[in-house]
């Protein structure tokens, strides 16, 4: 550890020069923006595609669950690629995969194919991209030993995950509304091809630090020894449980939003306005927790996980549409302790399984995702919405006060400020 990280020790805050004068995080980082833009403008074109043609709010919620589903077998099955194959390879393929069924979607968009098809092609492109996610978190462990700094990386990917989400959303329901469903499909393509190309450029090809050798791939295997990892690390398991107790009230808002503004008579451009209003909250949560230092925001994450399904309840009362966007809003703000959560999973978990570690806690945060987008669908199918919303924020807020209530607060704490002092796991 350099003696600026030393010093630091996760008690002060980087500035975002220190981030950004990393060689190559700047091109990638403007990549995967791009390449995000346009993953969320096919996300809610698809979803506009099926409620156009069916008028379901299962149907609707079930379209973001088919886009998540493959996130858990792809991240639980194929993580492993990130701990033994160089990043750059694994982040290239995947997302040249993804360009090629991303103009399938288009083809099919643009000749009505039917939704069960469309579904499958939006299936097989999310199933790819699992490696590249663990690949893409394990190189910015790598390329940030400081761990402070790493911290502040991650909340700048964080951030742009949030604005370019919330940008997707309201540029893909503003792009529908206008042009219609197929004109939004195109730019998913371009996004692909150009992160794939600039992962080329800046990211060099290097074997990752906890690869095998000698031994052969086995997915099964690597699913055993993550999760014989994490269940065996209280401080590990006691983050994943928080994680997937927020679900509920996560995704709710998102599941729900088009069928939502439908009922209400709201256009579809305003879908895009009310789905990026949680989104556009956890930004501003975000700026505001990765100004406090790493070690000092653990402490903060059980607080704010409990508080967060609060707002949402207001969704039961029918408020005016500016009122619901503020509660939605703050909702989305109080998400923010993902990313010390995420912060703190990262710096404890053992080096040479970190892929792994990785997408086993991602495939399992994205199940509870995909549970909890069918279920407020099916909920909202059978009531209205709004009821949909409430009853999934009361759930999530009982999973997280029983989260809290086990929560190994010491163990925690000596974790997390170990690892910012470069004592973490090897």
């Amino acid at each position: 550890m350099d003696p600026g990280a030393a010093e630091r020790a996760g008690t002060t805050v980087p500035s975002l020069g220190e981030v950004f004068r990393r060689k190559g995080f700047r091109a990638l980082f403007v990549a995967n923006c791009l390449s995000l833009w346009g993953d969320y403008v096919a996300q809610i074109t698809i979803a506009s595609v099926v409620y156009t043609r069916t008028g379901s709010a299962l149907a609707t919620a079930a379209t973001f669950t088919v886009s998540m589903m493959p996130k858990l077998l792809g991240r639980g099955l194929l993580s492993g690629l990130a701990d033994r194959l160089p990043y750059r390879d694994v982040l290239v393929h995947s997302h040249l995969a993804r360009a090629v069924l991303a103009m399938v979607l288009v083809v099919g968009v643009f000749l009505d194919w039917p939704i069960p098809v469309l579904l499958v092609a939006l299936f097989v492109l999310e199933l790819c991209a699992g490696p590249a996610v663990a690949a893409g978190q394990v190189l910015l462990t790598e390329w940030f030993p400081d761990r402070a700094l790493y911290a502040r990386a991650l909340a700048v990917n964080n951030l742009s995950s949030q604005v370019n989400q919330a940008v997707g959303f309201v540029l893909g329901g503003s792009i529908v509304a206008l042009t219609g469903h197929a004109p939004a499909m195109l730019f998913d393509v371009a996004t692909f091809v150009a992160v794939a190309v600039v992962v080329v450029a800046v990211v060099p090809s290097v074997v990752p630090s906890g690869a095998s050798t000698g031994k052969r791939l086995t997915m099964l295997a690597d699913l055993r020894t993550g999760w014989a990892s994490i269940a065996a690390n209280p401080v590990l398991l006691a983050l994943l449980a928080l994680s997937v107790a927020a679900m509920p009230a996560v995704v709710v808002p998102e599941a729900v939003a088009i069928p939502y503004a439908a009922h209400a008579g709201w256009s579809a451009g305003w879908q895009g306005v009310l789905l990026a209003a949680p989104v556009t909250g956890a930004f501003v949560g975000i700026v505001a927790i990765s100004r406090i230092p790493g070690t000092r925001q653990t402490p903060l994450m059980t607080r704010m996980a409990v508080c967060m399904p609060l707002p949402l309840m207001l969704t039961i009362l029918h408020p005016p549409a500016v009122l619901l966007w503020l509660a939605w809003f703050t909702s989305g703000a109080l998400q923010a302790f993902m990313l010390p959560l995420q912060a703190s999973f990262a710096l404890v978990a053992p080096v040479a399984l970190r892929g792994r570690l990785f997408g086993l806690a991602g495939a399992i945060s994205v199940a509870g995702s995909g549970l909890a987008y069918l279920a407020a669908g099916w909920i909202a199918g059978r009531t209205q919405p709004a009821a949909s919303v409430g009853v999934c924020a009361v759930a999530s807020l009982a999973l997280i006060v029983l989260a809290r209530a086990m929560w190994p607060r010491e163990a925690v704490d000596r974790a997390v400020d170990a690892a910012y002092a470069g004592e973490g796991p090897s």
